[in-house]
């Protein structure tokens, strides 16, 4: 199959063995990126495996797992490969299930897909109880940030994408640490790719996440919100103009001049040791209701507007190989 695995790599020197042992004679070929990686994970492959699949990458200075990411695609596009799988080197991820993964794509059903470890109750039993409502919580996040709605697990690392794709999307702009998946899902939906879920567990074992907590909870919101934004004004107002563009700027305007207009009658009232009167509540009470009702037709319109139609059997088989 025409399939090549990055696999990022920064402290996994104790894991790395199993993952490219379980991989080497599932795919084509394996990009083993070497993220300046402080146990010389890079230079412990090579002198492990003599095989004409691995492909050893290194950067001279730290770019973060989007980042080595990034290298390792520009890499296997321009060897030809068509369908790049991304894996961590923490061995967290089943080679099992990289037919499942990229099955998909193969069938022209999406341009990129993703593990989904909230699938089955069986496979969350398994995931620390933390790691489970912190995901939770940014699906719900990234579901309105992105535009995905069909779409759980953001952060979920094992993923697949078609080779062509990678020529429409903007990557040097890809956020280079640990916002890089959700900010991939953005940058796809801005291009209208089509994203699947596929229903892959998680392995848990001795491995140490190197995510700080508090610096995510700081950073993730601005980050999740500047997206938000950008996503509504292209989709809506620049690349199209649609029933929920109307439904967004009628129902915000509603909305907000009904508050405006309550607070300042409520301030005269309150001011005037008078009573507003039924019909000056109504006045005001009548904008903001419309105005939720627009808005939330707004968000319904948005739900259904997830992409439907996959991209990469439309391009050039080539389109990808060159990007920037």
């Amino acid at each position: 199959m025409p399939i090549a695995v990055i696999i990022p790599c920064y402290r996994v020197r104790n894991h790395i063995s199993d993952v490219v042992n379980g991989l080497v004679d599932l795919v084509d070929a394996i990009y083993i990126v070497d993220d300046c990686c402080p146990e010389n994970t890079g230079e412990f492959v090579e002198g492990t495996f003599k095989h004409d699949k691995i492909i050893v990458l290194r950067h001279k200075e730290n770019l973060g797992v989007g980042g080595a990411l990034v290298t390792g695609y520009r890499a296997a596009a321009r060897d030809g490969h068509k369908i790049l799988v991304k894996m961590d080197g923490d061995d967290q991820m089943d080679p099992a299930y990289l037919k499942a993964l990229v099955a998909p794509i193969f069938a022209g059903q999406a341009d990129y897909t993703k593990g989904n470890r909230f699938y089955s109750l069986r496979h969350l039993d398994q995931m620390p109880k933390t790691r489970l409502l912190g995901n939770a919580v940014l699906s719900l996040v990234n579901k309105i940030s992105s535009g995905y709605w069909n779409l759980m697990d953001p952060t979920n690392g094992y993923t697949a994408i078609h080779s062509s794709i990678l020529g429409l999307l903007p990557l040097e702009k890809l956020s280079q640490r640990y916002f890089f998946e959700s900010d991939m899902l953005f940058r796809l939906g801005t291009i209208r790719a089509v994203v699947k879920d596929v229903p892959i567990p998680s392995r848990y074992g001795d491995e140490k996440s190197s995510l700080n907590i508090f610096k995510v909870s700081m950073t993730f919101p601005m980050m999740y919100g500047s997206r938000f934004i950008k996503r509504i004004l292209y989709t809506y107002f620049i690349r199209d103009l649609s029933v929920g563009s109307m439904e967004l700027v009628l129902g915000l305007a509603l909305f907000l001049a009904g508050t405006l207009l309550g607070v300042y009658e409520w301030t005269s009232s309150a001011t005037a040791h008078m009573p507003a009167t039924s019909g000056t509540v109504m006045l005001a009470a009548l904008p903001i209701m419309l105005g939720f009702q627009l808005l939330l037709s707004a968000v319904i319109f948005d739900v259904n507007n997830v992409p439907t139609s996959p991209l990469h059997p439309q391009l050039p088989d080539n389109y990808g190989a060159d990007f920037g």
